[in-house]
């Protein structure tokens, strides 16, 4: 049904205008972006080959570095291997062990001698009363009299002449008082034993402290890792075993109460030079090449490797799977993206089955071993001519989308000058049209009367009620493009009032058309009562009502049904005009209020017309606060309904100016 801003026609028109121009914008943007992607595509074989140089250069040299930086790192854990300073072996083993110099260290001495861990300990003395502890041994063994056997043994403790004699004589009484179901007892006198500062360098007949045992004695008839006791004698346990100041205890004594302590309570933890103990009595237990100063070589043991520390009295042991580990951190953080660096020694399995890149030796301290580059994922001169090919093609396609998008604004700003020029030529036709038809009409009438050819005075009234009604159409059609030229300039100037709805409603009766409220048109006006006023221009919204009566008029067929409906809901005033006319597509729906659209071009001249009536109407309406809405379908007619917002929402302003 309506009209209002450009229509379907003009857009034939428009791209006949600009297809020639179009065509020669796009040959503008395809020609030199044809161009760019040739070079482009040059750019990238050059790379390819570039990258390829210089990725190959930079992998020798981060071999070279890292071979570099293996070689400080094993000539320093070598040079660390040394005995100086310490009182003992023993406290050489746990030093060096616990700054991790190695993985365990055999000590000796200037000529050679093995000092620690060393097979060789002093006995203890126990033959001193041998007729007594024969006589003791026997009412434990052979007569199983453990009460008779734990007094004979307290009767050597208390009259021994030495402190060796009295803490095994202590052990065994402990011992046989155990085995008579007295444990309670057994568990004081190992305590007592073990708190003995006179015993506890104490050694039995093999050279064992015996102290330490007795401890271990008495946690395992406790056997309660919760209770108070026990806690106590592990805790003392723990720390005399991690312990390396003398009187020494010897190694198999010292591994062997570390595994047994912890199996009993593995809430411990673990003991830290347990492990280096192990591997030095597992290398002691072999025939061994000797070690070479400054150099690491193998072992008798698999995965082990060994070294002479500085003067040759400290040898360290290595694993091979913590030295690789440590190898490949010192190594790894400089290695080039895409890809990695391997140490692979010289016996057993490679670190990996794949083939090495670039391979250099690792340095005089690793004799035999290298440093290997090796791939990690892709290859790395693919990876990197992809890179420099992405960057290329990233800045091609860049370039190309700029050339497009100003192509894109160009096309448009060409595009809005043609919509612009026919708007206008459009513009000037309807309004010579519009215009033309009033003032023909009064001409025609004006002349009719000034050469007097009319019958009765009655028709000359007539004839000038007739110029009147042009005269006012006339005045309509030019307060239209009056409104919408201030509408463009926004220095249209409202004078808000109070307006009551049967007000506003008279004042529409008065200037309405006859054509609309006069047969043959079937017209319908329903006022509802308690309609609420509204602040308003009288004017603005007289013409608002009258637009949507024109427009419904013009646009609908013989028999012409037209309502104009007035009804207040929720405090808000509503104008609806109802017509039977031609309706509107769902896309005509949504543009209806545009400036100049119009659904049927040929229709709107046959009636009038140019497409300004409901923009104008949207543009009075918001400035009021309201809203207009359309419900149409195709052939069933159309509702325009203009909602307001009475007085009491305090719409518009006195003296509003829209600018």
């Amino acid at each position: 049904m309506n009209a209002v801003s450009i229509g379907r026609g003009e857009g034939t028109g428009r791209s006949h205008v600009l297809r020639p121009v179009l065509v020669v914008l796009l040959a503008t943007v395809l020609v030199p972006s044809a161009c760019t992607l040739w070079f482009m595509y040059a750019a990238v074989q050059e790379v390819s080959l570039a990258s390829r140089q210089r990725l190959a250069d930079a992998y020798d040299g981060a071999v070279r570095g890292a071979a570099a930086r293996l070689q400080d790192y094993c000539s320093a854990r070598i040079a660390s291997l040394s005995a100086g300073g310490d009182p003992s072996p023993t406290k050489a083993f746990d030093r060096l062990v616990l700054a991790r110099a190695a993985d365990a260290v055999i000590v000796r001495d200037g000529a050679g001698r093995l000092l620690y861990p060393s097979p060789q300990v002093p006995s203890g003395q126990a033959r001193a009363m041998s007729q007594a502890w024969q006589s003791a041994e026997d009412l434990e063994h052979a007569q199983a009299d453990g009460l008779a056997a734990a007094a004979a043994y307290a009767r050597i403790a208390d009259t021994a002449p030495n402190a060796d004699l009295r803490a095994q004589a202590m052990l065994a009484q402990a011992r046989c008082l155990a085995k008579a179901g007295q444990k309670d007892q057994a568990v004081a006198i190992l305590r007592a034993l073990a708190e003995n500062p006179d015993l506890q360098a104490a050694r039995g007949a093999q050279g064992r402290l015996v102290t330490p045992n007795a401890v271990l004695f008495a946690l395992q008839l406790i056997n309660r890792p919760e209770d108070e006791q026990f806690r106590k004698l592990a805790a003392g346990l723990v720390k005399r075993l991690n312990d390396y100041e003398e009187p020494a205890m010897p190694p198999s004594q010292r591994r062997f109460l570390m595994a047994a302590l912890w199996e009993m309570d593995n809430s411990l933890p673990p003991f830290a030079t347990l492990a280096a103990e192990n591997l030095a009595a597992e290398y002691l237990s072999r025939p061994q090449p000797a070690p070479q100063p400054s150099q690491l070589t193998p072992t008798s043991l698999p995965g082990v490797w060994q070294a002479a520390g500085p003067g040759g009295t400290v040898t360290g042991l290595f694993r091979q799977d913590l030295l690789l580990a440590n190898m490949h951190l010192a190594i790894q953080a400089d290695a080039p993206r895409g890809v990695s660096l391997f140490i692979r020694p010289p016996t057993g399995e490679p670190t990996t089955r794949q083939r090495a890149f670039v391979t250099l030796p690792a340095g005089a301290a690793l004799p035999g071993w290298t440093v290997e580059v090796l791939l990690t994922g892709d290859d790395p001169f693919a990876v990197a001519a992809r890179q420099r090919k992405a960057a290329i093609l990233w800045t091609a396609a860049v370039g190309i989308m700029m050339i497009l998008a100003l192509a894109a604004v160009l096309s448009y700003y060409l595009s809005r000058q043609v919509r612009l020029t026919r708007l206008k030529n459009d513009l000037i036709a309807t309004v010579s049209h519009e215009l033309k038809t009033p003032l023909a009409s009064m001409r025609l009438l004006i002349d009719t009367l000034l050469e007097r050819r009319y019958g009765a005075q009655e028709q000359a009234e007539e004839y000038l009620a007739m110029i009147a009604k042009e005269n006012e159409r006339l005045s309509r059609l030019i307060d239209n493009f009056l409104n919408f030229s201030r509408m463009e300039r926004r220095k249209t100037a409202f004078v808000f009032a109070a307006l009551p709805a049967d007000e506003l409603v008279a004042a529409v009766m008065r200037a309405a058309p006859d054509r609309v409220t006069q047969p043959p048109c079937r017209f319908e006006l329903d006022v509802a009562k308690d309609c609420p006023a509204v602040r308003g221009d009288r004017d603005a919204l007289v013409t608002v009502v009258l637009n949507l009566l024109d427009n419904a008029y013009k646009y609908s067929h013989d028999p012409r049904r037209i309502a104009l409906r007035v009804f207040g809901q929720e405090g808000r005033l509503h104008l609806e005009v109802r017509d039977n006319g031609i309706g509107l597509s769902r896309r005509s729906v949504r543009r209806v209020f545009r400036r100049f659209y119009q659904v049927d071009r040929s229709l709107s001249r046959s009636v009038g017309g140019c497409g300004l009536g409901l923009s104008i109407v949207k543009f009075i309406v918001d400035a009021h606060g309201g809203t207009v809405d359309v419900s149409s379908r195709l052939g069933q007619g159309s509702t325009f309904t203009v909602t307001l917002p009475g007085l009491e929402d305090g719409a518009g302003h006195a003296g509003h100016d829209e600018s």
